[in-house]
């Protein structure tokens, strides 16, 4: 439906925007036949948006996450998203990828990953504009405080039992804990999401923190797993 809106107008910044994250998630989430096509094809939506994103936040924000999922400098992303904040900021969507990126960055940036989240969900604390939540419990995952992370991570679940990151947060941070019962159980209600258990992390600008991430679920997995890459599969 998105690719039907850009056909009659090539130069519409949401539709290409939110395309790219449409691209973004297929990939992220395991969904994608062929990831190496969908990377390319979301990057080029996200630049093509952001040539035409002008003062909406909306456009800024959405190209700057999918680009930075497919491999942009991060710093500069987040550059974006600080613009899109300093134009609207009331814009929960914005103080929520604020967070999901301050957690890919190298070095990490934690806490104010936990603050952005937070504020995205005071700013909207119903209608749902991403994973504050899983964002907070991933923040707190990669802070090796796995006991603050599992209960938000077990909520960000339930808000949207669809998603496969907070799963597989969850997951590697039980294995860690020594929880591998619940760990397996996690891998199975993955199984039924996606077929990707162990995901491409390479968005994870971190090596310590992508290490701790896949440590994790090849703990919760049991067996040696295999990685999903933008160029296909390769044992771990």
């Amino acid at each position: 439906m998105l690719e039907q809106a850009i056909a009659r107008d090539p130069y519409y910044g949401p539709a290409l925007a939110v395309a790219a994250i449409c691209c973004f998630r297929l990939v992220i989430d395991g969904r994608s036949q062929d990831p190496g096509a969908d990377r390319l094809k979301g990057a080029d939506f996200a630049r093509r948006a952001l040539e035409v994103a002008g003062d909406d936040p909306g456009v800024l924000v959405n190209a700057a996450i999918a680009l930075a999922f497919f491999g942009e400098d991060v710093g500069a992303m987040l550059g974006l998203v600080d613009r899109a904040l300093a134009l609207n900021p009331s814009f929960a969507r914005g103080w929520q990828v604020s967070g999901n990126l301050r957690y890919w960055v190298d070095p990490p940036q934690l806490d104010i990953a936990i603050r952005h989240a937070e504020t995205s969900l005071r700013l909207s604390p119903r209608a749902q504009v991403g994973s504050p939540l899983g964002v907070i419990g991933t923040a707190h995952f990669f802070g090796r405080r796995f006991d603050e992370a599992v209960p938000k991570l077990v909520l960000a679940i339930r808000q949207d039992p669809s998603h496969p990151h907070p799963h597989r947060v969850l997951a590697a941070c039980y294995a860690h804990m020594g929880r591998l019962d619940e760990a397996r159980e996690l891998v199975a209600q993955l199984r039924v999401i996606t077929p990707i258990v162990i995901p491409d992390v390479s968005y994870l600008r971190s090596a310590e923190h992508r290490e701790l991430y896949l440590a994790g679920l090849r703990l919760a997995v049991g067996e040696a797993p295999v990685i999903q890459t933008q160029f296909g599969r390769r044992p771990s």
